[in-house]
């Protein structure tokens, strides 16, 4: 929810609450409420939704109350509109035990330095610039088009990304020109900001700074360091911890394996070094920045391969890059050049005789590959890799960790986390975690098993879990290995970090149309190629109009007219919930990665409900046409309420299995397994067959009417219904309903109904998805 940057003078301001620390920068305004995308959320009864928002006025802050039921309070009272610093206690809710936020003042970094690194000269990055050039006295515009007046020859950089501006009274400012991936000032993304002395402009694989009177600039070639300084990570308050005080330093080119028993962390590590789950204290150095600190500028330069493939299974190795390129690159990037990236990522990985397969037909050692080469595509300088060689045979367990030798050896850093020991001598670092989450070791692999005293791998296994007391850390803490391999071996000095970790969410997409477009091709390119789905979706509609067709007849009556109906209101629901009820669990890791690299959630799910919302619409027009189409419906003089009658009941029976559809997206953003959806679905059908009000009498019934509202077949049933008069062709109780009448204030408010339920659950499955999303993407 923070807003676009203004100019401002206002000083950097932590706001700290119970549940963390927000850096409040000058450029953005902060919301504060229930609602989980404020930027400061407070969990509490007595906050408003929206209850206030900080904003920065010239050079201060000002605390505005947005009508919140309960108010708001500075230095114990009730404000509106109130200017606030450093020292400041604010109150929500209540004055005396409300939560409390209160504000602090940020020292600013050492201006000796280039602010946003740690010792440049033992950077890889930052030991020497690859230009320097006088500073400039006219604006230069900078970017990946030929006519720039600095021109970065890199696919992430838009053709005009940005202008450092002269003014004319010696100072510069960095204006960003509308770019897909952000312009950054010491590694926050800005749009307008003054760049002083020291400073490093973030464009792109370049960072610039300017030193004295010259401007330089510094490629990040992907020969960089990491250091990892003490991480810590504590669940339930803290009374389990995950990550016990880890650190080590892993050097240019250099291929890192992590291994330890189940239960050791490396899951829990991985997700702290690539920021997708910060450590709760400790600092991730990436080549002299801090990584969590700087997050929204360097998550373009770490590349994470998950256990479970990010793939479309359906689509060809070809297609699934071409589509991941589109993502990924910026919106004017020209289809020859994304093509040219693929083309040289499928060489680099040896897949040129795959390319044209299908992702499902391949091996698993090649699928692996192809989820590596998607990640090569914005050739990042860090690659995690979470189990890559799990379920492979040896041999090909051998030929992926091969690989990632090679990818190591060609200017990166590799870490990969692994359980398989059979190819641990192709590293050059040995990471082992002990439960707990300590450090048993690190070193070169080849002296790991001496130091532990075991012959086998196997052995030290069963010794982790066998010898639970044993002292595995402070066994290898009081080793000559740690003081070779840790202490002196790290590149850059200690950066402590005073309170919890902070990051700063990455700017908002800005191409949603250009990302809705692309994603909408390769969804409805991947449900083509599902020949399975294909027979589903084209059989489904025909077989359910055909049972219809059976029960009505040639004419809808007394006997036949209400079985009709509520085929139709079946047919309906599973067709759209059928379609819907797996789409997002089955994508769950690739929507993760995805958005951790800068998917809009919003164009996501457009997406979805784009192609699936067409499929299922013209299903249900199959669904209807073939049941009712040359049936006499028996409507009130053969006119329906404002249309023709086939024509209301086929938007009913629409409206329906798209409504239903939005609820399969529910569901499937609920669960954690695709196993369960089908389960899901049979009683999601019989909810709807017994609410609809065909075998119910729902009306003047208290709890069961109210809950009917809620289930889409009840106002479908109701329109259909209204549209033949049904309680003129079947009178009773059970049809003397009022949703059932034929008028049409009653239909508008039965279709209208449709409408608000498929919004409802739009909004339910976009909260959803939000669950699922690494944590620093849901600020």
């Amino acid at each position: 929810m923070a807003e676009r940057p203004v100019a401002s003078t206002a000083p950097e301001l932590v706001l700290e609450t119970e549940s963390g620390s927000t850096v409040m920068t000058p450029g953005h305004a902060y919301h504060v409420g229930r609602d989980p995308l404020s930027d400061v959320v407070l969990d509490d009864a007595r906050v408003s939704w929206h209850h206030a928002v900080l904003r920065p006025d010239g050079d201060h802050w000002t605390l505005l109350d947005e009508h919140s039921t309960n108010g708001t309070y500075a230095d114990g009272r009730r404000v509106h509109e109130w200017d606030v610093g450093p020292g400041c206690e604010i109150r929500f809710g209540s004055p005396g035990d409300g939560p409390r936020a209160t504000l602090l003042g940020r020292t600013p970094p050492p201006a000796e330095r280039p602010s946003a690194v740690s010792m440049p000269e033992l950077t890889g990055t930052f030991r020497q610039p690859t230009t320097v050039r006088p500073l400039p006295a006219r604006t230069v515009r900078i970017g990946r088009a030929a006519d720039n007046d600095l021109v970065i020859d890199d696919l992430v950089v838009s053709r005009r990304h940005a202008e450092l501006r002269a003014g004319p009274d010696g100072t510069y400012e960095i204006v960003d020109l509308g770019s897909h991936n952000g312009t950054y000032l010491n590694g926050s993304p800005v749009e307008r900001a003054p760049v002083r002395a020291g400073d490093v402009v973030g464009i792109g694989h370049s960072a610039f700074s300017l030193v004295g009177d010259t401007l330089q600039e510094y490629v990040d070639t992907g020969e960089v360091s990491l250091d990892v300084q003490d991480l810590t990570v504590a669940v339930d308050r803290g009374r389990k911890t995950l990550l016990d005080h880890v650190s080590f330093p892993v050097g240019e080119k250099c291929l890192l394996a992590v291994v330890g028993p189940s239960g050791a962390g490396k899951s829990t590590l991985l997700g702290a070094l690539t920021g997708q789950r910060p450590a709760d204290h400790g600092t991730v150095v990436y080549d002299g920045r801090d990584l969590y600190r700087d997050y929204a500028e360097l998550r373009q330069r770490i590349g994470l391969v998950p256990q479970d493939d990010i793939l479309h299974a359906q689509l060809t190795v070809r297609a699934a890059l071409g589509y991941a390129a589109e993502l990924r690159f910026p919106q004017d990037t020209a289809k020859a050049e994304r093509r040219a990236r693929v083309e040289e990522v499928i060489r680099e990985l040896g897949l040129e005789q795959r390319a044209d397969q299908p992702v499902h037909s391949l091996s698993g050692g090649q699928r692996k590959r192809v989820s590596v080469a998607l990640e090569l595509l914005t050739k990042p300088s860090l690659l995690f890799l979470d189990e890559p060689t799990s379920g492979l045979d040896p041999g090909m367990d051998r030929s992926v960790m091969h690989m990632l030798r090679g990818l190591a050896d060609d200017g990166r850093t590799v870490i990969v986390v692994t359980h398989s020991v059979l190819s641990l001598d192709v590293c050059d670092r040995l990471l082992v975690l002990a439960p707990g989450g300590r450090t048993a070791y690190y070193g070169p692999p080849e002296d790991a098993l001496r130091f532990f005293g075991f012959a086998e791998w196997p052995e030290a296994f069963e010794a982790f879990e066998r010898d639970r007391d044993r002292d595995w850390a402070g066994e290898y803490r009081a080793s000559p290995l740690r003081r070779q391999y840790v202490v002196d071996a790290s590149a850059q000095p200690p950066l402590p970090r005073e309170g919890p970790v902070i990051m700063l969410p990455p700017p908002r997409p800005r191409s949603r149309g250009a990302q809705l477009g692309t994603l909408v091709r390769r969804y409805a390119s991947a449900l083509s190629a599902d020949r399975t789905f294909l027979v589903i979706m084209i059989a489904l509609p025909f077989v359910m109009g055909a049972m219809a067709r059976a029960l009505a007849g040639s004419a809808l009556t007394r006997e036949s007219v209400m079985n009709a109906l509520l085929i139709l209101c079946v047919g309906g629901v599973l067709t759209g919930a059928a379609n819907a009820v797996r789409e997002l669990v089955k994508e769950r890791v690739i929507y993760r990665r995805e958005r951790a690299v800068g998917l809009s959630r919003s164009a996501y799910l457009l997406s979805k409900v784009v192609v699936l919302g067409t499929v299922t619409v013209v299903q249900a027009v199959v669904l209807t046409l073939v049941a009712l189409l040359g049936v006499d419906l028996n409507a009130p003089g053969g006119e329906g309420v404002l249309m023709p009658p086939l024509v209301e009941i086929t938007v009913a029976v629409a409206l329906l299995a798209f409504t239903a559809m939005m609820l399969g997206l529910v569901v499937s953003a609920l669960v954690t397994k695709e196993e369960v959806t089908m389960p899901l679905l049979v009683l999601l059908a019989i909810v709807q067959v017994v609410f609809c009000g065909a075998l119910l009498q729902l009306h003047g019934v208290p709890g069961l009417e109210q809950l009917s509202w809620l289930v889409p077949a009840r106002w479908a049933l109701g329109a259909m219904a209204g549209t033949l008069g049904l309680a003129r062709i079947v009178p009773g109780k059970l049809t003397d309903d009022p949703l059932f009448e034929h008028r049409a204030a009653v239909w508008l408010l039965d279709v209208g109904m449709l409408v608000v339920l498929s919004l409802v659950f739009g909004f339910v499955v976009s909260r959803l998805l939000r669950r699922h999303e690494p944590a620093i993407m849901r600020k």
